[in-house]
């Protein structure tokens, strides 16, 4: 119970550095940020094996990829707070020759970002492609991606599952922040997923369903996957 108590005291903290950071910028995507700031913190704060040194490869070391870039100011908080850069450099979000763009992005070398993100749909398939680089060296780390459930309505998305179910691409875990929303509204309105979970294990995957806001529930969830 200590445990999850101090994981709760990070989430609280990292949703104020949310709050924050898009205040202060005037602009960014706050919704769901806070929303899966429970689920980063259990990864970086208690299940992930990771190096805030850094290094770009990330050989030996487990791996996680942000598929929907939007949410960077939780990105940028998690890291901050475990180590990658000083945490005084959230308050330059969205600003002007900050390496804390809207949208991931390597070019400015911030420690912890491998790829570029922001054009949805395309992180599953770099997750994989890195899963199975890992695979074939030998390397018996995990990698972790969170994608949207909006950004699954991109065709590339499908690619990727059928791909890593076809090679066994099972040191692979991606979460899916199912909350039926996105950009112009609803998902079910703007085109509708159907069942998911339904959908995912046709394509070959194991499916598990966990509360993205019980801390508890998330560590049991990803022990098991």
């Amino acid at each position: 119970m200590a445990d999850i108590q101090k994981l709760q005291r990070i989430a609280s903290q990292v949703r104020r550095d949310i709050i924050r950071q898009t205040f202060y910028a005037t602009n960014g995507h706050p919704g769901a940020s806070l929303g899966c700031a429970d689920l980063l913190t259990a990864l970086y704060f208690e299940v992930m094996k990771h190096d805030p040194s850094f290094n770009m490869d990330g050989k030996g070391e487990d791996v996680f990829y942000l598929s929907n870039g939007h949410i960077s100011p939780l990105w940028y908080s998690i890291l901050g707070r475990s180590g990658y850069f000083d945490i005084d450099e959230l308050a330059t979000f969205r600003k002007l020759n900050s390496r804390l763009q809207g949208h991931p992005a390597t070019h400015e070398g911030l420690p912890g970002i491998r790829v570029a993100s922001g054009s949805l749909g395309q992180g599953l398939s770099v997750a994989a492609g890195n899963a199975l680089a890992k695979k074939l060296d030998g390397d018996d780390r995990l990698v972790y991606v969170l994608t949207g459930d909006g950004e699954l309505q991109e065709g590339q998305n499908w690619e990727a599952i059928m791909f890593a179910a076809h090679h066994k691409v099972d040191n692979l875990i991606a979460t899916v922040d199912w909350n039926g929303q996105q950009i112009d509204g609803p998902t079910d309105e703007v085109m509708s997923l159907g069942d998911l979970p339904a959908k995912w294990a046709a394509f070959g995957w194991e499916v598990l369903e966990m509360n993205g806001h019980d801390l508890n529930e998330m560590k049991n969830t990803i022990a098991k996957a």
